[in-house]
């Protein structure tokens, strides 16, 4: 095969970097039937420091030698002309937090709330521990701003929209706050000045931040080699000004990244929105620079992000494809394992039968969990390694039991995982001196044939597993267990008791998605991928009583495949703190309507047709006096015909907490709008 029988712009390629294993899924034209695609696997260890630098690099260079037929050294710039796309997805910022690996970066926070995220929200996630151990804070030094805005009026008041603030057309006070604490004259009792805020609510501005006295503490924390800020004031969801002065100034200093809140997430409650901003501040800049070493293995190309370019998109925490503009560290959690979501959802679903479906997703460092009905889950808040952020995230449980996790035998018990031997130095099969691990014992099992599982190993990168090297890891932990206990057991025990164990370890989240959440385990299809999927299917099935399993061709790469039939993902959210009456749902729609104009022309600037692109309308919504806001998606139409928030909110709100709060008026927080684009 040649390079000048494949078209410009036509090979497809999709790469899924994880913890152990670098997946690559391409396709290109078929030379004799330019209606038919062909398809290549390449699969490839994530790090091989003494043959490659960057194994999403690397697939890209063997997919492009396999396509063309041209022989291209490793180091040289890739050339993109005969590349569609590229999509990515990465395990980069997972790793990182969940190492705490990160960027060092400071906190600039509104006076007096110095300690606000150390604090938290006083949730006790195991309360009957007796050493509670938190995490410590991702940022390393706190810059107290003297900056204060406050909110005129009571959201509690039954009357808050009577009393409320009136403003005109462009933004000027015409008439004051009439509610409690108005001292019966000027526009509202107290001083400072009032501005409406993007929410609607008015905003009293209490003090103004001194740029002299910010810029010397930014000074001494550029100096200190500080480069990265998480920024978050208080009510800065509805005012962002002061964050956006004092980010403009960070970056006229030097700092090369700010996590302004106020962009980052404009939602209220200021820990959940301050947490979320120094997890950011604390991945983006190692994402960046990882991306960064990407694109400088081709050429130029691929980043200048022109229409004729090749488009290089990245897998999104939820289940959406992004530019580079667009992705960042705290979109990038959950990456990797979007992407198989998105796999076996859109190769496994039945709309006929509609039976629900349970990804089992088993990986060299961890095992991925998640469930599918016909519609991705999608949770807005979750906790990560310690770290609660607020950022939409298809709804997967993780736990630290994959192919690479490592095998010890500590106070007499068997333990799978939670450490990991990655893919450097691997498990002891893997011909680099590793630890064992599952990968280990599924070998002497036979649950893995080394004659086909792929010959990447050893100095030359063409050895196959070793069999021996397990075996004799395996004697050497056998004699230690057997000495320490009575009862002697025999090597296959050993290894079997060691798979179990790890069997266990992934059930737990299974149950956690489905039967803590009130639905029969047993009556769910079990879609089984990833690398160790395979070996630990069948056993997993007949622990949860399920009876069917599903096992895709391209089961062992399916994180990367989805990536392929995934769709280009962008959204619009803003603030709103208004009841939700009938007089208020114009306003709303309205609201919807325009950030549905603006969602459509960001993605036709992005170079994709009108018809493509597809909406849906959502409002975060609570009931008075109450704390936990639901995202709502209206499924039905009122009497008028309009979208039906009210019944979708209390459907949801039924079936979450099981109650409702019939006198209750109803607050939407929050309007957004996602969006995504699907290819013909």
């Amino acid at each position: 095969m040649t390079s000048s029988r494949i078209p410009d712009r036509s090979i497809r390629i999709c790469a899924d970097r994880g913890g152990t294993f670098c997946d690559v899924h391409a396709s290109y034209p078929d030379p004799e039937n330019s209606k038919e695609r062909k398809e290549i696997v390449v699969k490839l260890l994530s790090q091989d420091p003494n043959n490659y630098r960057d194994a999403p690099t690397e697939g890209i260079r063997r997919v492009l030698e396999i396509v063309t037929g041209a022989h291209i050294p490793r180091g040289d710039i890739l050339s993109t002309d005969k590349i569609d796309y590229i999509r990515l997805s990465t395990t980069v910022a997972t790793n990182a937090l969940l190492e705490r690996k990160g960027h060092k970066h400071a906190l600039l926070i509104t006076k007096g709330f110095r300690d606000l995220l150390l604090i938290g929200n006083q949730s006790r996630p195991k309360i009957f521990d007796l050493n509670i151990r938190r995490a410590p804070p991702l940022y390393s030094a706190v810059l107290e701003v003297d900056e204060r805005v406050t909110l005129v009026g009571y959201t509690s008041d039954p009357k808050a929209e009577e009393h409320a603030v009136q403003f005109d057309a462009d933004g000027n006070v015409t008439r004051g706050y009439r509610g409690a604490g108005w001292n019966g004259e000027g526009l509202a009792e107290g001083p400072g000045k009032i501005v409406q805020g993007i929410s609607g609510e008015a905003v009293r501005i209490m003090k103004t931040p001194d740029p002299d006295a910010v810029k010397k503490d930014l000074q001494e924390l550029y100096d200190s080699g500080y480069r990265s800020l998480a920024i978050v004031f208080a009510h800065s969801y509805t005012f962002p000004e002061h964050e956006l002065q004092v980010g403009k100034l960070a970056r006229s200093i030097g700092f090369t990244h700010v996590s302004a809140s106020s962009q980052l997430l404009p939602m209220i409650k200021m820990v959940p929105r301050g947490v979320s901003s120094t997890a950011d501040a604390y991945l983006t800049p190692i994402l960046r620079q990882y991306l960064d070493g990407f694109f400088s293995g081709f050429d130029e190309k691929l980043k200048d992000g022109r229409v004729k370019s090749p488009r290089v998109e990245f897998m999104g925490s939820d289940g959406g494809l992004l530019d580079l503009n667009n992705f960042s560290g705290l979109k990038s959690i959950l990456s990797g394992p979007a992407g198989g979501v998105v796999g076996y959802a859109l190769t496994s679903w039945d709309e006929t039968k509609r039976y629900p479906i349970i990804g089992l997703d088993v990986g060299g460092t961890s095992t991925d969990v998640s469930r599918f009905d016909g519609r991705y889950e999608v949770v807005y808040e979750t906790t990560t390694a310690g770290v609660t952020i607020q950022s939409p995230q298809l709804d997967i449980n993780t736990v630290a039991a994959g192919g690479g996790s490592c095998l010890t035998f500590r106070n007499g018990l068997f333990l799978a995982g939670p450490e990991s031997a990655g893919a450097e130095p691997g498990p002891a099969c893997y011909r680099k001196g590793g630890p064992l691990a599952v990968t280990d014992a599924n070998l002497l099992l036979g649950r893995l044939i080394p004659d086909y599982f792929p010959k990447i190993f050893g100095k030359s990168e063409k050895e196959s597993l070793d069999v021996q090297a397990s075996r004799s890891a395996f004697q050497g932990l056998a004699q230690e267990i057997n000495a320490s206990q009575a009862k002697q057991l025999s090597l296959d025990d050993i290894v079997y008791g060691f798979i179990k164990v790890a069997n266990e370890t992934m059930c737990r989240p299974i149950r956690a998605l489905t039967e803590a959440r009130g639905y029969a385990t047993s009556k769910h299809i079990l879609a089984s991928f990833g690398g160790a999927g395979g070996q630990h299917a069948c056993e997993i099935a007949h622990l949860l009583g399920i009876k069917t399993i599903l096992i895709h061709r391209y089961s062992s790469i399916l994180s990367a495949y989805g990536l392929a039939l995934a769709d280009r993902a962008y959204e619009l959210q803003e603030p709103s703190s208004t009841f939700y009456t009938m007089q208020n749902r114009s306003s709303l729609k309205a609201r919807l309507d325009r950030l549905d104009s603006e969602v459509r022309a960001e993605l036709k600037r992005q170079g994709f047709e009108d018809e493509r692109i597809h909406t849906e309308r959502m409002l975060n919504m609570r009931f008075e006096g109450t704390d936990t806001a639901l995202m709502v998606l209206p499924s039905d139409k009122d009497g008028d015909g309009h979208e039906d928030f009210e019944a979708a909110f209390k459907r949801v709100y039924k079936a979450e907490f099981g109650f409702l709060l019939e006198t209750k008026t109803i607050i939407v927080d929050d309007v957004k709008l996602p969006s995504w684009r699907s290819d013909p």
